[in-house]
Parts: structure tokens; C-alpha cells; sequence
């Protein structure tokens, strides 16, 4: 066990170190200098040694995860190997799962228990639900006993639930001890704790109050935690949803966000780096619906050509089949497109403007539903809004379309007229549409992003295409 090197500090001296985290800020130049390609030409000329020292003092380790992604199975091992423990657990929780894979065969098994010993909890977790079923085997007979409970205890909780991300490494103080107990507990157990920032008062594991490593560093040591614990705390339970858990620590700029099961009892905590994952994994989520493509947890370039086929043909297929309902529709004016043949060139113009305002409006709400400022209890109120921004773009739409109709010579005033009051109707439609349907997807328990552009601009399109011939078939009488 490596000597605590806070053991003998005294509060003041311990609180001095925290606040400037021995962190040198000189060196982040020199961290810039260990690239690539200085690495392989260590490798070449085999400056073990020198590379060793620069891995450990002059690169962060998810800078060295990214570079590592580049390199061959024997060099990407020769550098691990370099690493001393700490970084190298580091580093290997940034690894995609192909780079783990590939560690994990070629490692011993007193390699793999030193990573596995060092890595957090909750990272190692994720670890765990990429591998293959074999190689979580061995991780798992290379992991101490206890661990290995923990672990099994946090892989049961529901995917996608605050519990399946937070991680059991927190500090938690009894609301009896002096401020003097507590800084010395934390100095024995701190280091390994994920965060030492927030500490927990617990009572029979039940949560009761929080406590600022500030507030213990700014007071007298002998103070009772009691007395200085603010007990209107916020937390969330193991089986809220993650993304709910994250935006809270965002929102309320949190550096971690306790998490009890049903009974209130502490279980763990969830930390803003892993809060800014989650995030960062729904939005994707988010886009790659709203493009019509069935997400996919695996990188652009780590997906197979068919896996990229097979998550996005079905939005493909949904999409192209549902137009046959324009199609139908465009055919029964066939008689009207016969004596005007010119009406036909309007309707890209018009479905195009109508997925386009439909588009734009469902991204808002999307928007405002994802950070909590829209509910569905708003879906009125929206819709007001949205119709009134709907008349006022549909009018400077239609009078810009209507006079450029006239000076391209594409029809006379009637011909104008019949399509400005088409755009205006279309721009509306879109608007309720797309400010509607994901609020209403929202309710029912259904991704939002589902409603996006893709289903949107097809009911838009069917609108479009219906009111465009009814209107004409009225002006014109056709």
C-alpha cells in the first residue's frame, strides 16, 4: 500500500494542497509535446526509460487513450506497460472496447488485477457490459471477492437508471463527529474516493445531510458535522432515470449527486464527468433519431458498413412507404395537373418550406422538453406561440413567393394569390405539427426525437399536398 502523504499534514496544510491540487500549471505546454509520432520514435529506439518518465509527467491519460487508438496491438501494449498503475487504470477506462479487448488478451493476469484494483467502480461497470461474456469471465476471476459483489449489485439495477452509473466510492461522516474527526477521516480515505469535495452524513446508512469540504476547511475543527450539515439536499433514487439524475447535477452545478434506493439509504453517488457522459450519450441518441438512424453506441468508423445499413434502412423504409399516401393524393388531381401543368412546379417549393418550419419548430420544443423548460401541461400554450410566429412568417413568405412569382413570369396574380394563401397554410400546419408531436410522444412515454424531422416532414408533405390541390381546386375550379 503507497504511503498517504496527507497522513501528517495538518488541516490547514492538508486544505492548502486540495485547493491547488498540486497541479502545475507550467507544465501544460510541456504536456502538449509527447505526440504520436514522439512516441513510436521512443518505441524505435527503445528509450524505455525516458518514455516511461514522459507518459507519467507530460500527457493526460485520455490524450494518451486517443493516441493509442492509432497504434498496433504490440506497440499499444509495449506503452501500457509503461504505465504506472494509476495511469494506466485511467487510461484504460478512456480505451474504446476494441483497445480493451485487445489489452485484455495480451496481459497477464497480475497486470489485469492491478488495472482492475485501481479503476473506479463505476467505470469498471462500464467495462464490463461491452465485453464479450468470456472476457468478462476473466476480469471478473482477476477482482477481489468484494468487488465482485459490488459489482454484481450495480449490473442489476435497470439500464439507463441513475443506479446503473453511480459509483459506491463516497465518504460518509457521522453527524456526531467534530470537524477535526471528519478531515482526518477523509485524509485516511480520500484517496481512494472518487470525489472528496461532497461529503454525506449518514445516519444507520440512511442519507440526512450533506457537508462542503469548503465549510470543514473555513470553520473550527471543533464543531460538530450537525451543526454545520445543511440537510435540504437534493438526490435521486436508484431507479430515476440517468439522464433526469445528470440534468439535475447540471442544472444545480453539482460536483455529485447522491443516490439512495427506496428506503433512503445511501448507495452511491453520481459525479459531473460521469453526468457529462450520459448527456453527452443522449443527445447523440437524440440526433441520430431525429436523422432517422436507430442509434448506435459504437463510434462512425467502429461500425460496420452493415450495422450502418442495418440502422438506418427501417426509418428508410417507413419513410419511402409512407409517400405512397402523397403519391395517391397527387393522382387523384391528375385532371387538375392535366390543365394546369404548371401547378406541379410549386410543390417542391411548398413541401420543402412546410418540412423546414415543421423542423425547426419540433427542435425547439425538443429542446425546451430535454432541459426541462417545456412540459406537456405547456401544449397550448406552445401552440399559441407557434401559430402567431406561423402568421407572421407565413405573410413575409407569401408576399416575397407571391412577387417573385409575378417577375419570373410563372403566373399571373391568381396563380400568386392561390399560392401565397397555400404557404400560409402550410407554414401554420407545420408549426402545430411540429410543435405537437413530440409533446404528445412526451405524454404517451415515447422518445420525443422520434417526432422529429423525418415523420414530421412526411405529415407536413401530406398536408401540404392536400390543402395545395384543395385550394387550387377552388380557385380555379378545377
Amino acid at each position: 500500500m503507497a504511503e498517504n502523504k496527507f497522513e501528517n499534514m495538518t488541516a490547514e496544510e492538508w486544505g492548502n494542497a486540495i485547493a491547488q491540487s498540486e497541479f502545475d500549471y507550467d507544465s501544460l505546454e510541456e504536456r502538449e509535446e509527447l505526440t504520436e509520432e514522439r512516441i513510436l520514435e521512443m518505441l524505435d529506439k527503445r528509450q524505455f526509460k525516458e518514455l516511461k518518465e514522459e507518459l507519467e509527467n507530460n500527457i493526460y491519460p485520455v490524450d494518451l487513450a486517443e493516441i493509442l487508438e492509432e497504434f498496433g496491438q504490440k506497440q499499444l501494449v509495449m506503452v501500457f506497460r509503461l504505465l504506472v498503475k494509476e495511469e494506466a487504470a485511467e487510461t484504460f477506462a478512456y480505451m474504446n472496447s476494441d483497445m480493451r479487448e485487445i489489452l485484455i488478451g495480451a496481459l497477464t493476469d497480475s497486470e489485469l488485477e492491478e488495472v482492475m484494483e485501481e479503476m473506479y467502480l463505476d467505470d469498471t461497470v462500464d467495462v464490463l457490459e461491452e465485453m464479450p461474456a468470456n472476457v468478462v469471465d476473466r476480469l471478473l476471476m482477476v477482482t477481489d471477492e468484494e468487488k465482485r459483489v459490488q459489482i454484481n449489485q450495480l449490473l442489476q439495477y435497470p439500464e439507463d437508471s441513475a443506479g446503473s452509473v453511480m459509483n459506491v466510492d463516497y465518504i460518509a461522516l457521522n453527524k456526531e463527529m467534530t470537524v477535526e474527526d471528519a478531515i482526518m477521516k477523509i485524509r485516511q480515505v480520500g484517496l481512494n474516493r472518487e470525489t472528496i469535495y461532497t461529503c454525506y452524513v449518514t445516519e444507520k446508512r440512511r442519507l440526512i445531510g450533506v457537508v462542503d469540504i469548503k465549510d470543514l476547511l473555513t470553520t473550527g475543527e471543533s464543531r460538530v458535522i450537525e451543526e454545520i450539515m445543511d440537510t435540504n439536499m437534493l438526490y435521486a433514487e436508484t431507479t430515476d432515470d440517468q439522464e433526469e439524475a445528470a440534468r439535475t447535477i447540471m442544472k444545480y452545478g453539482l460536483i455529485a449527486l447522491p443516490i439512495v434506493d427506496h428506503e433512503h439509504c445511501m448507495v452511491g453517488i453520481v459525479t459531473v464527468d460521469d453526468a457529462m457522459v450520459v448527456l453527452q450519450e443522449e443527445e447523440t441518441e437524440d440526433m441520430s433519431i431525429m436523422a432517422g438512424v436507430n442509434p448506435n453506441e459504437e463510434t462512425y468508423f467502429g461500425t460496420t458498413v452493415t450495422e450502418h445499413v442495418k440502422s438506418r434502412i427501417p426509418w428508410l423504409l417507413f419513410l419511402m412507404l409512407s409517400a405512397t399516401i402523397t403519391q395517391m393524393i397527387m393522382v387523384s388531381y391528375e385532371s387538375a395537373l392535366a390543365v394546369m401543368p404548371q401547378l406541379a412546379g410549386f410543390i417542391p417549393m411548398l413541401t420543402g418550406t412546410g418540412g423546414n418550419c415543421g423542423s425547426q419548430s419540433s427542435t425547439l420544443v425538443i429542446r425546451g422538453l430535454a432541459i426541462g423548460e417545456i412540459e406537456f401541461r405547456d401544449l397550448f400554450k406552445v401552440i399559441w406561440k407557434e401559430v402567431r410566429i406561423a402568421v407572421c412568417i407565413s405573410i413575409i413568405l407569401a408576399v416575397v413567393n407571391g412577387v417573385r412569382i409575378v417577375l419570373m413570369g410563372q403566373g399571373d396574380g391568381l396563380v400568386a394569390f392561390t399560392i401565397g394563401v397555400t404557404m400560409a397554410c402550410t407554414v401554420i400546419i407545420a408549426k402545430v405539427v411540429g410543435c405537437t408531436l413530440p409533446l404528445v410522444a412526451k405524454k404517451v412515454g415515447l422518445d420525443p426525437a422520434i417526432m422529429a424531422t423525418p415523420l414530421i416532414s412526411t405529415l407536413v408533405d401530406i398536408s401540404t399536398i392536400s390543402v395545395y390541390f384543395a385550394i387550387v381546386s377552388y380557385v380555379f375550379h378545377l
